[in-house]
């Protein structure tokens, strides 16, 4: 979570440190702050100017519109609260008792409270309730310990200050740093949370993500685990924990980061929902062009070896991602007869199943940052890798929308599924992309393994060619339904979602979004279940919407709506017109498609469902309360 900006150059760096974390507020808008370092005039002697403001940053923004911030350097940070609550005093940055040396810091330092009280028997006070105030004074008795030891040179204290620090933090880290007797250095580092520098002409800046060099620069270089740099206008030194220099050359983004805006819509998310027939148009044009071989039916760029070594499938995934690895684990059983399995990956590192030989771990991560997930999948390369046995040997993929992330970096064979930036927190583009994903790789695996016939998988390879235009007429036709639904969930409080088989998942989905943009409680679960406790909840309070498409199981879950309608329940159906729907108090009607496509399609109008109810509501639905686009701690 939170965003980090760090900027060294010849211009005045507030306006481009806010630019920056205009960028990056996706990943925390609790609060927000800046501290730039400049010189009194006619000296060489500087001064810290730190300026914080609680809630949105546009309160930053007006702040330093007042007072202003002058300085060519200077770090910047918009904060997700982990410690302490989400209030001035614990935003970021935080400085040292005579305010000399100021720090902005993602992650968590695990050990800040033994810190904290060593440093508070030695007469420290603290200001805040966050783990990062204990770097600045750490760093500033470093400095004192150095001078006194005879060290003069102040770029070299300030390096080494900051390199013994870091030998004391235990946990994940991201800091940028700068002090008053060295206005033109800044020091970064970080260990297991995502720092990259980008270059220009004579300035440099430091970012948690490539997002906030749009319009500054697309060369960059990320640090890796345990390195610190030292940044001045005249150039870039990187160093490993030893102090040892490292030499890497910089690369370029891959894409195009740009500025994205509204347009004629209200908020990203609507648009975003919008976006998703381009996205899937966009996918088609990648993955499933026309004259591929029935052999390789997807253009991915795995050669055969690949998959034809594979026995079993596990997914890492949180949140959102998890649901579309969910219906992946489906597709890839029941399509491609592969045993797959889906973890949440915030419990495997500390429940790993047994090691089993020939064995897929995929890493989903809309982000690519998600810290969890990252873990995870280091965890299982590692404990594989002690086996020394070629048939337990790591076998990694990663599913991402972010191909300059760390998991890009961390995991060699890597599918980018292209939805181009979200900005709205609740995810829905990158959702139908990571489904579109394991779509063409349970095709791919049952082409290779010869799990399906040619026809069965040129039906569905025709099947998803019509998702594009049927997307379109859901978004255009639903909008207008949903939005005249959501008048209805004024006064509600609970909602029930039903799914069975492939769609289960959707019901997850759906109840994950409508409780993280409205606020109300919402739970998924599978339709047959209903009657094994759940069914005690209802009552004409409490809306149940339930996912009926064509399948083996369609009766199955009419038969299920039913017993909530006898419980007074108000029903809403997704759901081909047709006479066995009628039982539907609502419908928002889906056309008819093979079940294996359906999820495409049925997560549409619970989308825009949630939508409208949140917006209706008056809500912030692009940054909703509590939470951030790219979860970097555990």
């Amino acid at each position: 979570m939170c965003g980090i900006v760090a900027l060294v150059g010849s211009r005045e760096a507030s306006t481009i440190l806010v630019e920056g974390l205009r960028k990056l507020e996706y990943r925390g808008y609790d609060s927000a702050g800046l501290a730039t370092v400049s010189t009194h005039k006619g000296s060489k002697k500087g001064f810290i100017t730190c300026k914080k403001a609680e809630g949105k940053l546009v309160n930053l923004l007006n702040l330093i519109a007042t007072d202003g911030a002058p300085g060519h350097i200077g770090i910047g940070h918009t904060r997700w609260a982990t410690h302490g609550k989400p209030d001035v005093k614990n935003a970021h940055p935080h400085v040292d008792t005579l305010s000399q040396v100021a720090v902005v810091q993602n992650g968590i330092i695990e050990n800040h409270t033994v810190l904290r009280d060593n440093l508070q028997k030695q007469g420290i006070q603290f200001c805040s309730e966050t783990d990062t105030e204990v770097i600045p004074h750490l760093i500033s008795e470093a400095l004192i310990r150095l001078q006194e030891e005879g060290v003069t040179a102040k770029e070299e204290m300030l390096f080494l200050a900051v390199r013994e620090t870091l030998d004391l933090l235990q946990g994940s880290y991201a800091l940028a740093v700068i002090w008053a007797e060295t206005p033109d250095v800044l020091i970064v580092a970080k260990n297991k949370a995502p720092l990259v520098i980008g270059f220009a002409q004579g300035e440099f800046l430091c970012a948690s993500d490539t997002s906030a060099f749009a319009g500054f620069t697309r060369t960059i270089l990320p640090l890796e685990d345990r390195e610190l740099a030292l940044l001045t206008p005249l150039g870039v030194e990187i160093y490993d924990s030893l102090g040892k220099r490292q030499h890497r050359t910089p690369s370029l983004i891959v894409g195009s980061e740009k500025d994205v805006e509204k347009g004629q819509f209200r908020h990203f998310m609507l648009k975003e929902i919008y976006e998703q027939s381009e996205t899937a148009d966009q996918w088609i044009r990648r993955f499933l062009p026309n004259g591929l071989s029935p052999s390789s039916p997807i253009a991915l760029s795995f050669e055969d070896s690949f998959y034809e070594s594979i026995e079993a499938i596990q997914i890492l995934a949180c949140g959102t991602s998890r649901h579309a690895a969910m219906v992946g684990a489906h597709l890839l059983e029941q399509f491609a007869g592969i045993p797959s399995t889906v973890f949440f990956a915030s419990e495997f590192r500390y429940a790993p199943p047994p090691l089993a030989p020939n064995v897929l771990t995929i890493g989903v991560t809309q982000s690519g940052e998600t810290a969890d997930t990252l873990a995870a999948l280091i965890m299982e390369s590692e404990r594989r890798s002690s086996l020394k046995n070629n048939l337990f040997s790591s076998r990694q993929l990663g599913i991402t929308n972010r191909i300059e992330s760390s998991l890009a970096r961390q995991v060699s064979n890597i599918i980018d599924i292209g939805a181009g930036l979200e900005v709205g927190v609740a995810a829905t583009k990158t959702f139908l992309g990571q489904l579109l994903t394991f779509y063409g790789l349970a095709i791919m695996f049952a082409a290779k393994k010869k799990r399906r016939s040619s026809k069965e998988i040129n039906e569905i390879c025709c099947q998803l060619r019509l998702v594009p235009n049927q997307l379109r007429d859901l978004i255009k036709t639903h909008n207008k339904l949903t939005e005249k639904l959501a008048h209805q969930f004024v006064n509600t409080k609970d909602v029930i979602f039903l799914g069975r088989g492939i769609n289960y998942p959707i019901a997850l989905e759906a109840a994950l979004k409508l409780k993280e943009i409205s606020y109300i409680h919402a739970e998924g679960f599978p339709a047959g279940e209903m009657k094994h406790g759940p069914i005690a909840l209802l009552d004409y309070k409490v809306p149940v919407i339930s996912i009926a498409t064509q399948g083996v199981v369609f009766e199955k879950v009419l038969s299920n709506a039913q017993e909530a309608k006898a419980r007074d329940a108000c029903l809403i159906g997704i759901a081909p017109e047709s006479s066995e729907t009628e039982i539907f108090d609502h419908l928002l009607p889906i056309p008819k498609v093979s079940e294996w496509i359906s999820p495409l399609l049925t997560v549409i109008p619970l989308q825009l469902l949630s939508y409208h109810i949140a917006a209706h509501r008056g809500l912030d639905v692009d940054q909703p309360r509590n939470l951030a686009k790219s979860v970097t701690v555990e």
